[in-house]
Order: C-alpha cells, then structure tokens, then sequence
C-alpha cells in the first residue's frame, strides 16, 4: 500500500472506533430513563442485558474465523451495519415499553460491537506493523472520544427529557452517515494474511504451538480482560451506580460518566509519551494502580463528590490496559493476528458479557458492593504487568548467500 492510502486507512480506522464509543454512551447515558420506561429492577435490567450478552459471545466467536477466511473489511461492515440497527430497535423497544425489543436490540449491538471491534483491531495491528509506529492507544482513544461526546449529548437530552427514541434515532443516522464515509477507505483482504517476517514452511508451521498454549499469551489476555472489566463496568452501570449507590440525580449521573469517558480519553491519547518513555509494563502497572484507587474510592467512599471525583482515576487507570494488550500480543511470537484476535477475544468477552453478571450481583447485594469483584481483579493486573514487557525478535538463520542480520538483544518479560 501507499504511504497516502495507509494514512486514509488508519483515519478510516479512527472513524470506527469513534461510533461504537458514540453509540454506546448514547445508551449508556440513558439507562435510568430506559429502566423507568420499562419499569424494570436493576436485576430484571440485567436480564435486559443478557441480550447484550449473547449477541456478544455470537460476535467474538464468528469474528476470528470469518476474519482469517474474508479479511477484516466485511466483518468490520457488517459489525458497523448492527450496531447502527441496533440503536433504531432499542429506541423503538424503549418507546413501546418493551423489555423484549430492547433486549434485541442489545443483541444487535453486542454481536455487531463483539465482531466488528475484533476484526478493528487485528486492522490496527497490521496499521501499526506497516507503519512502525504505536496506533492502538490512539485507535482505542477514537472510542473513548466518542463516549465523551456520545455522552455530553446524552447529558443534555437528558436534561431536556428527550425521548430516547427520538435521541437514539438520531445516533443511528449520524453513526451510518460516518459509517458510508470510512468504509470504502478499509483495503479488501487486508489484515488476514501474514508479513513477509512470517513466511514459514509447512512443516515450521508444524512445530509451532497453539497460540492459546502461549504462558506469555495468556498472562497478556489477563491483563485485557482485567482492564476490560475495569472499562466495561463502568460502560454498563456507572451512570446507575451514581443514581441508586450515591443518591445523585440521572443527570448528574450522566455528567460523572462523561468524566470517566474523558479520562479514558485522555489516558490513551496521552499514553503514547509515558509508554515511549518507560515502557508498557511500568505504565500497565501504574494504570492498574490507578483503575483500583479510583474503584476503592467509588466503593467505600460515602460522600458522593468524592465518589464523582475518584472516577477520573477509575478511567484513567482502565484506559490503556486494553491497547498496550493487544499492542504486546501482537508482538509476542509469530502469527501476530491470531495473537491479537485471541487476546481482542478475551477483552471483549469481559467487556462485554462480564457487566451484566455484576447486575445480578448488585440485585442481591447493592451495585458498590458488586463492583468488589471488578476491584479484586483490577489488583491482579498490577502482578501480571511484566507479561506485556518489550520484546525484540531473536534474529532468524541466515538463508545460503544471504548476509546475516546484526544480531538484537533479546529481553524476556519476567513472568510472575
């Protein structure tokens, strides 16, 4: 490719990011006014997302073997098309008081999002492979920066007692008019077939092993599901938390989630300086320390201003664990997109289907107390940090006639 039709690529890439993050604080930001309309407790609100939940799963299976036969272009596609349906059958279901049809709607999105952000970042990760240059943090900033304004827009409907078929409509027809705009800049095929550095014989392709047999690999996809409960909970339930664990009005709800979903912006935009400087694995650390304060505080804490204000650490921890994972799986041995797509695989199953569980969790036993759970394993993050440490490719056997590489230094993660 191009140096100029890479560049359309990775801004057409931007663009989808921005509309799942837009998309879904729409409906996020709306969920008080959503489960009065339906009438609904927090646990039957966790049935309604369920339908999130399955649609999902069904997006993160499908999306790895429909990648590797069709490239990452039909499924980002088809992925965009869903979640932009999905919005029109939510604000439909909600306006026709009909738990059903939300769930459905949920369904679409799920197996839309769980597909599309899959095949997104097995793209990114050839991006940043053409380019030698860091792009999933600032990829995965897109989303953040569509939660923010996804959420500031929700905000004020709220505020101004929007309905939210009428809102969500709205989000359908922006996020298919930027859909029509990106989608012709994503190059057919791409993404699904190996570099040049991967050529390999049938039977060196024999002797290697499963990637999900990877120690490395699986401490990485930890990390990610870990930081992507980390973000996901708060995706699902902050705006709910704020309302029914800290007494504060839907719209002053709304308002600490739109911080949450600033700090992530800000953590990944300005991640790459602090990954540059000193590497992914203090930086995952630091940011798990960061995610489990800000959590600690939400929980405990009885004032709610503090309680709003710890949420900027919640967010700003969460925001680059998620990106610096899948950056690291992407060079933790050969085979780099099945490497990305099973840890994207595991991020998304704790991004996605993990948060409803907690609804059930906070049906019995209050939503500051079911965030317990995401708190525990945030602090886990900060022991598997070293997993996501640099490391330089050994140099490979010199061909007959071939004049030998300079040798690199190796470093080893050290693994807990």
């Amino acid at each position: 490719m191009t140096d100029s039709a890479v560049r359309r690529r990775r801004r057409a890439l931007f663009v989808f990011f921005l509309i799942p993050g837009l998309a879904m604080s729409s409906w996020v930001t709306r969920t008080p006014d959503v489960r009065d309309r339906l009438g609904v407790s927090t646990g039957e609100m966790g049935l309604v997302l369920f339908g999130l939940s399955v649609g999902s799963m069904l997006g993160i299976l499908g999306s790895g073997p429909l990648v590797s036969r069709f490239g990452p272009r039909p499924v980002i596609g088809a992925g965009t098309a869903l979640i932009v349906l999905s919005m029109l059958l939510v604000g439909a279901g909600t306006a026709a008081s009909s738990a059903p049809a939300v769930t459905a709607g949920l369904f679409l999105f799920g197996a839309g999002m769980g597909g599309g952000e899959v095949a997104l970042n097995v793209d990114g990760a050839e991006v940043e492979r053409l380019t030698r240059r860091t792009v999933l943090p600032a990829l995965h900033g897109f989303f953040s920066l569509g939660t923010v304004i996804g959420a500031c827009v929700g905000i004020a409907c709220t505020a101004a007692a929007l309905p939210v078929s009428w809102h969500l409509a709205a989000v359908a027809l922006v996020t298919a008019a930027l859909f029509a705009h990106a989608y012709r800049a994503i190059p057919a095929g791409a993404g699904g077939a190996p570099d040049d550095s991967e050529q390999v014989t049938d039977a060196e392709k024999g002797q290697r092993p499963a990637v999900w047999k990877d120690r490395r690999l699986l401490l990485i996809g930890g990390i990610v599901l870990t930081m992507a409960l980390a973000e996901g909970a708060a995706n699902d339930w902050l705006p709910l938390l704020m309302v029914d664990g800290h007494g504060m009005g839907a719209a002053l709800g709304s308002a600490v989630y739109a911080g949450f979903a600033a700090a992530m912006a800000i953590g990944r935009f300005g991640g790459g300086f602090f990954i540059d400087r000193f590497g992914r694995a203090p930086v995952v650390r630091a940011s798990a320390l960061s995610a489990a304060l800000g959590l600690a505080v939400v929980i405990f804490a009885e004032a709610p201003v503090l309680a709003g204000a710890a949420v900027f650490f919640w967010g700003l921890g969460a925001s680059l664990g998620f990106p610096l994972a899948l950056s690291a799986a992407g060079d933790s041995g050969p085979s780099a997109a099945a490497r990305v797509s099973l840890v994207a695989t595991i991020g998304y199953v704790a991004f996605l289907v993990g948060p409803p569980g907690l609804g059930f969790l906070g049906d019995h036993y209050g939503l500051r107390a079911a965030m317990t759970v995401v708190l525990v394993l945030v602090a886990v993050a900060v022991f598997l940090a070293p997993a996501v440490a640099t490391r330089r490719a050994a140099p490979a056997q010199p061909h007959p006639g071939r004049r030998p590489e300079p040798a690199h230094e190796v470093r080893e993660p050290e693994l807990p």
